[in-house]
């Protein structure tokens, strides 16, 4: 009798064992994004993109949210994810920092991204085909340092308009967000800023920015911007043809709720040399590492 018990319960601890290695085995694929809204908002986008790519690539896969966009572009160098939603500044900055790593995929709209330059109403700016000169001498504020549509281009702009920021501006600041710039800008915090025109159509149409406190004064000609970023080592760790199956899902991607919550109409094919005009610009600034 006590053999018998003996050898159920190394049978029982050869199943444990076993159970134990298979989930040591199974690889956690982990994605982040830069933080450009709220971070409840990104939760819940994310959120769903994970359950969308845990069932479409039969990995474990997680989401990480990060405070700041150095702290994606760290996150993504170091291997703590695999893939990233970047901006078009952010992509080209982890690129250059991960050897082959790759641009896979950007919304439609996104190879035609602008910017919008917003004033406050006390400002009397209106909305104008020209670029604004009326704003030298206000406080401006930026989104964050490392965003491209709240930063880079509308900084290039202003250069080659006005000259330097911190010269032409009786303040210059930098919100964070996109969403934080607006609420700076609506507050009359700053007489003006700099915004990615996607967050303020969809606040707009969300019914969360009073036209009669600000609006929009100037819309900057298109340039290239967020992608999907993924590093080159995937194939090595989850197996040959996991980047080419992690493209495709995001090509493949046709449920309108989760589009929806990017504010795209479809996912499209994306390639690094993409992003050549904004790594141009981003040396003009000297915003390379």
């Amino acid at each position: 009798m006590q053999s018998k018990s003996l050898k159920l319960l190394n049978l029982w601890v050869f199943v444990i064992l076993c159970y134990s290695q298979a989930l040591a085995d199974v690889k956690t694929f982990t994605f982040t994004a830069i933080p450009d809204q709220d971070a409840s908002l990104l939760n819940e986008r994310f959120g769903k993109i994970a359950e969308y790519l845990k069932e479409k690539l039969n990995l474990n896969v997680n989401y990480l949210p990060v405070k700041s966009y150095p702290a994606a572009i760290t996150a993504f160098k170091n291997n703590q994810v695999q893939l990233a939603w970047f901006g078009g500044l952010s992509g080209v900055k982890a690129r250059h920092l991960v050897p082959n790593s790759r641009a896979i995929a950007q919304g439609l709209e996104d190879p035609i991204f602008k910017t919008y330059l917003i004033a406050h109403h006390s400002t009397a700016l209106k909305t104008s085909e020209k670029f604004p000169l009326d704003i030298k001498g206000l406080s401006f504020t930026f989104g964050s340092k490392g965003s491209t549509s709240g930063r880079l281009m509308p900084e290039y702009y202003i250069r080659e308009y006005l000259g330097d920021p911190n010269a032409v501006f009786s303040q210059v600041g930098f919100s964070g967000d996109h969403s934080q710039t607006i609420a700076l800008v609506q507050a009359g915090s700053y007489k003006c800023g700099a915004v990615n025109y996607e967050v303020w159509d969809s606040m707009l149409k969300e019914g969360k920015i009073n036209l009669s406190q600000v609006s929009v004064i100037w819309t900057t000609p298109t340039y290239p911007d967020y992608q999907w970023t993924i590093r080159g080592d995937v194939d090595e760790v989850y197996g040959k043809g996991t980047i080419d199956l992690v493209q495709k899902v995001f090509l493949d991607m046709k449920d309108p709720d989760l589009l929806q919550r990017f504010s795209r109409t479809s996912f499209i094919e994306a390639k690094n040399s993409d992003y050549a005009p904004i790594e141009k610009t981003a040396k003009v600034l000297d915003l390379l590492d």
